[in-house]
């Protein structure tokens, strides 16, 4: 099947399906004015633009996985914030967790009495000795690659091409013609961000091994199953490959679990039995509320430890702010560890999973498409790809904007949220068995739609 046909037929869609989201929404679209909201290109961030709709969706009400829009249309929601909502929005632990958290005070720049239930969960869940907080995975990853820096006394980052680890200046990188350059739509990057980052292709062995061998790379920082550029799995032997390498190097291992914490029960590093060194869990962890936490080995607190006791002991690092460790992260934080981020929540997970990655494979399988389903525990993606990607090139190459965004499109007018940008879908516990039938359905029925309009021409 031609990729240029299908995407004539895409096109036709997302005109089709752009009248019906206007027609249906005359309140969202009046809401997205720049000069009537005062905020730059009508909306709070401004890539809330990015999404495939004639205008922003603008939420009224989110509760569970149903969002209720400003012109009353009632969505299944399977984006979840981008994992921010993984759990559900508004999980019933947290929301009295907030409520009783306002009554107590919700900062004060010291430990509350939930911290130290806090930092035994963490441990218990993740398996790391020593924890800190942020406010979000991006400031977590900074104060880990901060302290990677501190402990090794190197300066040099890797990544893998095609990675997102947040708003990390670092890891805003792409790797062109053998090259690591700044990702070319930063604004204000006034840095050549390769000289202190290496990008390297997702399960390149051999690239590995080179790109450690001067044994001047501080740390690795890495999704253990890349998720923002489609969803790349790590290849049979890749990840004991990684660890062997870094360890013999002198490098840190950084595992970044903010998106496959969809896994299981303490995230792919803990289901995997994964050995970093450092770790960043964000989004999902508080239930929606914005807090993150890293963790580190006992070798690396014992050299921090002594690090600050040399640098005068005070807390001016450069790591932290002052709402990070709030009474309020910490309460939100301990009523999803103790109720929200469950076996039996997981468990659930796993089970509509199940049924809409066997659902989605019959439908590309009857529409006779030669697309593929990654997954990762809670989270898929349909990837346009007869087999799963190995690295950004090949997911970048097997991409097409026009089909996802009449995807998207398709879905949202059916009642179903994707994530945009690589048609990823979170499973929550709070996801119905019938919700998870209905979300298959909406998709079959979509793929028919453009299978007829291929048939048409």
């Amino acid at each position: 099947m031609e990729r240029a046909n299908l995407e004539a037929r895409a096109r036709a869609l997302i005109e089709a399906e752009a009248e019906v989201f206007r027609a249906r929404r005359p309140r969202c679209a009046a809401a997205h004015d720049e000069e009537a909201s005062g905020f730059f290109d009508g909306v709070p961030q401004h890539w809330m633009l990015d999404w495939p709709t004639p205008f922003p969706l603008v939420v009224d009400q989110a509760s569970g996985v149903e969002l209720v829009d400003l012109d009353g249309n009632r969505i299944v929601d399977v984006c979840l914030g981008d994992t921010g909502a993984m759990f559900g929005h508004g999980p019933a632990p947290v929301l009295e967790a907030l409520k009783n958290a306002g009554m107590r005070g919700l900062t004060t720049m010291l430990p509350s009495s939930d911290a130290q239930v806090v930092g035994r969960l963490l441990v218990e869940c993740f398996g790391l000795p020593r924890w800190q907080l942020g406010a979000t995975a991006s400031d977590a990853n900074r104060f880990a690659i901060r302290v990677a820096r501190a402990v090794t006394g190197r300066a040099k980052l890797l990544v893998f091409d095609g990675c997102y680890h947040g708003a990390v200046d670092d890891t805003l990188v792409d790797l062109v013609d053998g090259k690591t350059i700044s990702r070319r739509n930063l604004l204000g990057q006034v840095r050549d961000l390769g000289e202190l980052t290496v990008s390297i292709p997702f399960n390149d062995e051999a690239a590995l091994a080179d790109a450690l061998a001067a044994n001047d790379i501080a740390c690795v920082l890495a999704e253990p199953v890349m998720t923002n550029c489609g969803m790349i799995p790590p290849a049979p032997g890749f990840h004991d490959t990684l660890r062997h390498l870094t360890r013999e190097a002198g490098t840190l291992l950084l595992i970044d679990e903010t998106h496959t914490i969809s896994t299981g029960l303490g995230g792919y590093t803990k289901v995997h039995s994964l050995e970093p060194d450092l770790i960043v869990m964000g989004k999902p962890i508080g239930g929606g509320v914005p807090v993150s936490v890293w963790g580190m080995t006992q070798a690396i607190s014992d050299k921090l430890h002594v690090i600050r006791r040399e640098q005068s002991g005070h807390g001016h690092s450069g790591i932290g702010t002052t709402l990070s460790g709030s009474a309020l992260q910490l309460a939100c934080l301990r009523a999803c560890l103790e109720h929200v981020m469950t076996e039996e929540a997981y468990a659930k997970m796993q089970a509509n999973a199940d049924r809409i990655e066997a659902g989605f494979k019959a439908a590309i399988a009857g529409a006779g498409l030669d697309w593929t389903v990654s997954r990762v525990g809670a989270r898929l993606e349909v990837v346009f790809s007869a087999l799963p990607v190995k690295n950004a090139a090949e997911a970048r190459a097997a991409a097409s904007d026009t089909i996802e965004a009449a995807l998207h499109l398709s879905m949202l007018n059916l009642g179903y949220l994707l994530t945009p940008f690589h048609n990823m879908v979170l499973v929550s516990p709070a996801l119905s068995e019938k919700q998870a039938g209905g979300l298959v359905n909406a998709f079959s029925t979509v793929l028919e739609r453009l299978i007829e309009r291929r048939a048409a021409a």
